[in-house]
């Protein structure tokens, strides 16, 4: 964690290590000259940009791809947090979703989706004459099963966070080093991985999942997940606030908006949120 000095006179000061990595990211990015940053407003990829912000002032810019797959409470939060940080900030659209290699949802979907993002943000440091792109890989992600790292390292994109060391722990103590109201964001990757590979990605579809997810994270489910499986949603929260969906007016609740949103089915999943993969459970109620 960020300690504070017993004198109470500085600033917060950094463990001992990141303070390291963190002067070692801010040279990668000094060297770079200028950078256009894929943005999310998640954890890392809001590190980068304001770290890039930092180092290189109007040299650095944020993209943010705009799609079916984002939804629109994530693409407003990065907005707002692009603009809090001072960086120059770009929306563009992506169109991943008329690529029937993506649309098939194999589970090579991120690598499509990457390279079409990565190919926009060459045409942008082009036009803008930025001489690198960069996301925000960390090490964290060099155990996962990554497509989307194919498709960087066959663009060319720069990883500065994962260049300096950085993993998941360090990104959200950096963050909160620097005041970044991300540094305790939970993990949101986008809309199309709520379905299951082999189920073809569906504008339609996403638009469920984002209605349903949008009301449960006003019920203050910070934490959610809506798995599709089939005709049906699996939701998955919090291990323990799952008593919180099971009681009675919450339960009709949930089946009301989930029938609104679309969905022919819906289940709590009792193991509460974790990675996809596992086996589906019966549903609580069927059209």
């Amino acid at each position: 964690m960020v300690s504070m000095p017993k004198n109470g006179m500085e600033g917060p000061v950094l463990p001992p290590g990141l303070d390291q990595k963190y002067t070692a990211l801010r040279g990668h990015l000094s060297s770079m000259g200028s950078v256009l940053v894929a943005y999310s407003g998640g954890v890392d990829s809001a590190l980068l940009a304001r770290v890039a912000h930092d180092v290189l002032g109007d040299r650095a810019a944020a993209v943010t791809a705009v799609s079916a797959s984002l939804a629109a409470s994530e693409r407003r939060a990065a907005a707002d947090l692009a603009r809090s940080i001072g960086i120059r900030h770009l929306e563009v659209t992506s169109h991943e979703i008329e690529d029937p290699d993506y649309v098939r949802n194999a589970p090579d979907r991120c690598f499509h989706c990457k390279k079409e993002l990565f190919s926009i943000m060459a045409r942008k440091c082009g036009e803008l004459g930025m001489r690198w792109s960069a996301y925000g890989a960390i090490t964290d992600d060099l155990g996962d099963v990554r497509p989307g790292m194919q498709a960087a390292k066959i663009a060319g994109v720069a990883a500065p966070l994962l260049d300096a060391g950085i993993g998941k722990e360090d990104a959200r103590i950096l963050s909160r080093y620097l005041g970044l109201p991300t540094w305790h964001k939970p993990s949101s990757p986008c809309l199309a991985s709520r379905v299951p590979h082999g189920t073809p990605v569906q504008v339609e579809l996403l638009r469920r999942v984002e209605k349903l997810e949008a009301y449960l994270h006003r019920r203050g489910f910070a934490v959610c997940r809506v798995r599709v499986e089939g005709e049906g949603a699996r939701i998955e929260v919090e291990p323990r606030r799952i008593a919180d969906l099971q009681t009675g007016a919450s339960l009709e609740d949930l089946t009301r908006e989930a029938r609104r949103a679309g969905f022919f089915s819906v289940s709590i999943d009792p193991r509460g949120y974790r990675k996809p993969g596992t086996a589906p459970t019966l549903p609580l109620w069927r059209s």
